[in-house]
């Protein structure tokens, strides 16, 4: 058992001295233009999904549908959000930036959040994404202003007249 218990801790170690060198020896890319390993995309989706599952909100958006609480959930989002994930104009307007990030942010007019939770969104806003240019805006919205914001991404295929309009008015 003695020899057992020696191989399992010298195999450790090998493993850990070979994972030190590996990172030390800059062979693991860390420019933003490279894409990840196999293994790296999955940790990184893997850890956000159990994540979301244990920490996003489940209570329904506590600010209600309507046509100015989605104008101001646009304006929120024109000032915060589009440089990254685009206009109404989707994936062909991406503005430099977007285009020069890896991982690529989605274009939501086009790769659309609609789908999703309210509390997905709004835990994804708070807190941002690691590993990805998404930032957290815990710091510098509200969380009334938050939930706003999950508000018109919830609804931002299915806008009303009013809504639409300053919908495709944001430039980014």
């Amino acid at each position: 058992m003695k020899g057992f218990a020696l191989g399992v801790g010298a195999t450790l170690g090998i493993l850990l001295l070979g994972a030190y060198v590996l990172i030390h020896s800059g062979l693991i890319p860390a420019n933003a233009d490279a894409t990840p390993s196999k293994l790296e995309y999955w940790m990184a989706k893997t850890s956000l999904r159990a994540t979301l599952k244990r920490e996003a909100p489940k209570v329904p958006d506590p600010v209600p549908l309507t046509a100015a609480n989605l104008i101001a959930g646009i304006q929120l989002y024109a000032k915060n959000c589009a440089i990254c994930h685009g206009t109404a104009q989707g994936t062909p307007a991406a503005s430099d930036i977007a285009k020069g990030l890896y991982q690529k942010p989605p274009q939501l007019a086009t790769d659309g959040v609609e789908d999703d939770p309210e509390g997905v969104t709004f835990w994804k806003v708070e807190h941002g994404i690691r590993l990805t240019a998404m930032p957290s805006f815990r710091n510098s919205l509200t969380s009334g202003q938050i939930w706003t914001l999950a508000l018109f991404l919830k609804h931002m295929d299915h806008l009303p007249p009013s809504a639409q309009k300053a919908w495709e008015e944001v430039k980014n």
